[in-house]
């Protein structure tokens, strides 16, 4: 497992590596022993890579996954922010707020009309009103936002479909 020149901070992963974070990303909890049983190598070089993926970051921790519309929280809305200020300050100012809403799954910097595009999950309309209303539009330099309502999520990929 080697940096590669590509991309900064990138790392090589050989076939073994991956098939190591695809078997973890389907079952975090899977035995080392079942592991490497999958993987085709025995427990020792399994260990070592595992703990090899873990202190590079390629594996920054393990979570349980939970089904979103079964916790009631099935209201997803993607929200383009347009800020007052793009200089660094009004970002760093705008990226330290935005991340302590829990209700926002992720936040995105864009190369567009618009500078943000969040997206947001919760429990009905109302519930999206009032994060709207006292924590989004009270954002640091937020001007402007427009708000677009899924109807159904007809495709979400984990990286692990991805490697």
């Amino acid at each position: 497992m080697a940096i590669s020149s590509g991309n900064q901070g990138q790392i090589d992963l050989d076939g073994f590596d991956r098939k190591i974070l695809s078997e973890l990303a389907s079952d975090g909890r899977m035995p080392v022993t079942e592991l490497a049983q999958r993987i085709g190598l025995s427990k020792s070089p399994t260990q070592a890579r595992l703990k090899r993926l873990e202190q590079s970051g390629v594996i920054t921790g393990y979570k349980a996954l939970f089904d979103p519309i079964r916790l009631g929280l099935d209201h997803v809305s993607f929200v383009e922010v347009r800020l007052s200020d793009t200089r660094e300050k009004a970002l760093a100012a705008f990226n330290a707020a935005v991340a302590k809403i829990p209700q926002i799954e992720q936040v995105h910097l864009m190369a567009a009309n618009f500078d943000y595009l969040l997206k947001v999950r919760t429990h009905n309309m109302n519930d999206y009103r009032i994060v709207m209303a006292e924590q989004i539009s009270t954002l640091p330099y937020v001007s402007s936002t427009s708000t677009y309502v899924a109807m159904q999520a007809v495709k979400e990929t984990t990286l692990a479909d991805v490697i």
